[in-house]
């Protein structure tokens, strides 16, 4: 999401987007909705949360043992902004669809025809689809331009993996001009926050649609990593679209779910609830509010699964806490608290793509903290959590954080 086109900065977006790349940061997202309002007078949180593992001196060595010997490509990471706006520019022209639906039956399409079907004739369209070329989003052959792998799987908006409207109102209209205020943000800790970014109507829909698709691929995999067999209620904190609810419950008849979320954003997730099967949306409940505030009474408890899913990396660090000490209040003796968000390793030196999703939360989430999985275990087990363990959800950017509470 780079400045809020962090895919751009990635290796800024390098002329290559690998597909795996390009497929996993639509995840990203980010559910962070119901992380809004600041209501720091009621939040605390253990200085030891903030404290890295390295003042051990094992640690100090293990990490000493990891230092990177690869240096910056300096140029490819100050221009990478050019390279996103490209891509975002082929979207809004919908020139990936064209060459797909209009391409003749050798695959290519000529420039003259993109001119007709875009509307535009000047010469700079043909700039605009030289510069896809060269990041290779297009391929350019005897009979005109096609599709790159990746361009067809991902960017074309028939495609069932396709995540164009994602990267085009999330990454391009709503994160790339936030992140151009990192530097401000970073000196003087002045930035909004999601609730208030959340509360124009507009916004928190654009937000929670371009989400939405990436988020039910992020749940797949969830349910492929996470046995939740014998789960009967989850409590989705911060769940934004449904994603991840309508997900569970299509794979588990038995499962019930409730999501917190901020009220404009209930909105947009309640109409994807309502366009699933009876037998889905009738075990789906909203409940309005945000985590930072009292929980409503109507989330009730004993819950077997709380999850947190890009929530603890966008609210105030001081909170962390306060929103782990509220899950273990929901859950049964036994019960399940999963945290999922972007997470560097514990040695602080990458991956690469989360420790640029923690520099843009900064952006909206001045007082946050990127965060590791040391930070995020220390914080469960400072609330009574035990079994603490974390695994690589989505490769080289997200993790998540397991902790049970003790059955007695």
């Amino acid at each position: 999401m780079t400045t809020v086109a962090v895919r751009c900065l990635q290796r800024c977006l390098a002329p290559r987007l690998p597909a795996m790349g390009q497929r996993l940061a639509h995840e990203t997202r980010l559910r962070m909705f119901s992380v809004a309002k600041r209501s720091r007078s009621s939040l605390s949180i253990a200085p030891s949360v903030l404290r890295h593992p390295r003042s051990s001196p094992s640690c100090a060595r293990s990490c000493a043992s990891h230092v990177s010997e690869v240096d910056i490509d300096i140029d490819r990471v100050a221009y990478g902004f050019m390279a996103s706006q490209v891509l975002f520019a082929g979207l809004e022209l919908n020139i990936f669809d064209h060459i797909s639906d209009h391409a003749d039956d050798t695959g290519g399409l000529s420039i003259e025809r993109l001119h007709s079907l875009t509307g535009v004739t000047a010469p700079r369209l043909q700039t605009l689809v030289t510069a896809l070329t060269a990041i290779h989003a297009l391929r350019l052959g005897p009979d005109g331009y096609s599709l790159s792998p990746s361009t067809r799987k991902f960017l074309v908006s028939s495609a069932r993996h396709f995540y164009g409207d994602y990267l085009r109102l999330q990454m391009g209209q709503q994160f790339y001009e936030r992140m151009g205020a990192l530097p401000k943000v970073t000196m003087t800790g002045e930035a909004p926050d999601y609730a208030e970014w959340f509360s124009n109507p507009e916004v928190a829909d654009q937000y929670t649609r371009a989400q939405h698709n990436g988020s039910m691929a992020t749940a797949k995999q969830f349910l492929k990593l996470v046995d939740l067999a014998e789960t009967k209620s989850i409590l989705d904190i911060g769940g934004g679209s449904g994603a991840f609810t309508i997900t569970l419950c299509r794979a588990l008849p038995e499962l019930t779910a409730t999501v917190l979320e901020l009220p404009e954003v209930c909105k947009t997730g309640e109409g994807f609830v309502a366009a699933e099967k009876p037998e889905v949306a009738d075990r789906v409940t909203f409940v309005r509010g945000s985590c930072l505030d009292a929980w409503p009474v109507e989330l009730k408890d004993g819950h077997d699964v709380v999850l947190t899913s890009y929530v603890s990396g966008s609210i105030p660090a001081s909170a962390i806490r306060v929103l782990y000490e509220r899950a273990f209040e929901r859950l049964r003796p036994g019960g399940m608290l999963v945290v999922h968000d972007f997470m560097v390793d514990d040695s602080l030196q990458g991956p690469e793509l989360a420790a640029l999703w923690a520099a843009q939360h900064v952006t909206v989430n001045a007082e946050g903290v990127g965060l590791a999985p040391y930070i995020v275990k220390e914080a469960m087990q400072g609330v009574g959590f035990t079994e603490l363990r974390h695994m690589e959800m989505i490769k080289g950017m997200t993790k998540l954080v397991i902790g049970h509470k003790p059955v007695a």
